[in-house]
C-alpha cells in the first residue's frame, strides 16, 4: 500500500481540533481499544516540535473523541497482517525504532523533567521527648542509696580555735552525740600542751540506716602560748599528710578496692567573740590554710554579744577577709552553675561568719525538750534562729554542703597537691613501701 493509502486511513494531525484535543491517555500503545493512531500522534508530536502552534498543557481534562484504530492489512507472502506505519518504518512494532527515538526527544523538549525536593533532615529527637514507655532510668538513684547504705561514707572535720571558745561542745551538738575528745577521756585539769597537738577521734554514726564514719580532728594549744609564731604549721602538715597517705594507695600497683579516706574535708575555725576585729593570728592562720583545706569561720559563744554588737561585728570580719585576700567556703569560683551562685552568694553575704551557741544539755521550754543554755534572764535555745545560727550551720554543713565539701576536697584541694608532688617528682608517682620492694626485687 502506498503512503496515500496510508494517508487515507490515518487522517493527519490537522484533522484534529487542535493540541487541546490530545490528552495524556492518547499516548497509549497502538491496539489497545480506544488509542489513536501511532501516525497522527506522531505527526502532531513533530509539528509542534518543527515550530507550530505553541503547545501548552490544558487546565482541564477535554473531552476525548474516539479515533479508529488503523486497520491491519495482510501482505501478499502469507497473510501476515502489517499496518501503514509498521511498513513505512520497517520494523514490527509502531512504538519502537527511530520514530519511538524521536518521539521522546521531542516531548523532552517540550515538557520538563519535574526536579526532586531536596531532603530535609529530620530534627533530632528532644531531650524532653516523651518516651513509648517506662525504661527505668529512675532507679539509679535507688541503686546508689542502696550501695551507700551498705558502704556508708567518711566525713572528716576539724576544729581549730583558742581553748574555752566551746569547740568539743559544739561538735557534740552538731552530731548530737558525744564524738568530741571528752568522750576520750580527756581531763580539763591536764596542763596547757606547749605545742600544737593533732588529736583525730573516729566514731560510727548511724541514722536511718545510712551509716557514717565520723573523724573529729581537735587541736589543743593553738593559740594559747605567748608566742604563736608559726603555730599553724602543725596544722598544715597534718593535712598535707592526710593528702600523701591517700596519693601513696592510689599509685600502689594491687591498692585496695576502697582507698580510707582520711582527708580533711572542713575546718571550723572558731572566732573569739571580742565585738572588735579579728586578731593577727586568726588573719595569719586563714591566709596559710584557706589554700589547702575548707575553711569555716564560726563566731563562738555568740550568747555574749548583744544582737547589734554580733552584726556588726560579722560584717567586720566579713571586710577583713575581703581585704586580706582571704577566701572561705563556699569559693565563688567553684559555683557550679547560677542556682549554686545564688544560694551561695546568700550564705557567704548574710551568714557568714555563724555566729553559734553551743551546748549538750536539755532544758523544758513550753512543754518540749529543747538544747540550751541557762541564763537567769532565761534559756538560749541553741536551735532556735533567733537565738542563734547554729541551726543554719548544721544544715549548710550536713544536710546541704556535706557531699560538696567532699568533692571540693577531693577535686581541688588533693588534685593541687598531687599535681604539685608529681611535678616535685619529675612526674613520677611518689615512691612507697611496697614500690621501693618491688624496685630492689627487679634490680
Amino acid at each position: 500500500m502506498d503512503e496515500d493509502a496510508a494517508s487515507a486511513l490515518c487522517p493527519p494531525a490537522s484533522r484534529l481540533a487542535g493540541p487541546s484535543r490530545i490528552p495524556g491517555p492518547m499516548l497509549r500503545r497502538a491496539g489497545s481499544p480506544g488509542a489513536p493512531t501511532q501516525r497522527s500522534c506522531l505527526w502532531v508530536t513533530l509539528r509542534q516540535g518543527a515550530g507550530g502552534a505553541p503547545w501548552h498543557r490544558p487546565r482541564a481534562p477535554a473531552p476525548i473523541t474516539p479515533v479508529a484504530p488503523c486497520p491491519r492489512l495482510v501482505s501478499g507472502n502469507g497473510g501476515a497482517e502489517v499496518t501503514p506505519v509498521e511498513k513505512m518504518s520497517g520494523s514490527g512494532d509502531p512504538c519502537s525504532g527511530p520514530v519511538e527515538n524521536k518521539n521522546e526527544a521531542a516531548m523532552s523538549e517540550l515538557v520538563p523533567e519535574s526536579r526532586q525536593k531536596p531532603v530535609v533532615p529530620m530534627k533530632p529527637v528532644g531531650i524532653n521527648a516523651n518516651l513509648l514507655g517506662y525504661i527505668g532510668i529512675d532507679t539509679i538513684i535507688e541503686q546508689m542509696r542502696k550501695k551507700t547504705m551498705k558502704t556508708g561514707f567518711d566525713f572528716n572535720i576539724m576544729v581549730v580555735g583558742q581553748s574555752g571558745l566551746g569547740k568539743s561542745t559544739l561538735v557534740n551538738t552538731l552530731f548530737k552525740s558525744q564524738v568530741s575528745r571528752k568522750s576520750s577521756g580527756w581531763n580539763r585539769e591536764e596542763k596547757i600542751p606547749k605545742t600544737v597537738e593533732i588529736k583525730a577521734i573516729g566514731h560510727v554514726i548511724e541514722e536511718g540506716g545510712v551509716k557514717m564514719k565520723l573523724t573529729v580532728i581537735d587541736t589543743p594549744g593553738f593559740g594559747d602560748q605567748i608566742n604563736n609564731e608559726n603555730c599553724w604549721e602543725p596544722i598544715e602538715k597534718y593535712i598535707n599528710e592526710q593528702y600523701e597517705k591517700f596519693l601513696k594507695e592510689e599509685v600502689n600497683i594491687a591498692r585496695k578496692k576502697r582507698i580510707p579516706d582520711t582527708r580533711v574535708h572542713c575546718c571550723l575555725y572558731f572566732i573569739s567573740p571580742t565585738g572588735h576585729s579579728l586578731r593577727p593570728l586568726d588573719l595569719e592562720f586563714m591566709k596559710h590554710l584557706s589554700k589547702v583545706v575548707n575553711i569555716i569561720p564560726v563566731i563562738a559563744k555568740a550568747d555574749t554579744m548583744t544582737l547589734e554588737e554580733k552584726t556588726e561585728f560579722k560584717q567586720r570580719v566579713r571586710k577583713e577577709l575581703e581585704v586580706n585576700g582571704i577566701e572561705f567556703y563556699p569559693q565563688k569560683e567553684f559555683d557550679e552553675d547560677l542556682e549554686d551562685k545564688t544560694e551561695n552568694d546568700k550564705i557567704r553575704q548574710e551568714s557568714m561568719p555563724f555566729a553559734v551557741v553551743g551546748s549538750d544539755k536539755e532544758y523544758q521550754v513550753n512543754g518540749k525538750r529543747v538544747l540550751g543554755r541557762k541564763t537567769p534572764w532565761g534559756i538560749i535555745e541553741v536551735e532556735n534562729l533567733t537565738h542563734c545560727e547554729f541551726a543554719l550551720l548544721r544544715d549548710f554543713v550536713i544536710r546541704t554542703h556535706l557531699q560538696d565539701l567532699k568533692e571540693v576536697t577531693h577535686n581541688i584541694h588533693y588534685e593541687t597537691y598531687r599535681a604539685k608532688r608529681l611535678n616535685d617528682n619529675g612526674g613520677l608517682p611518689p615512691m612507697t613501701s611496697e614500690t621501693e620492694e618491688n624496685h630492689e626485687s627487679n634490680l
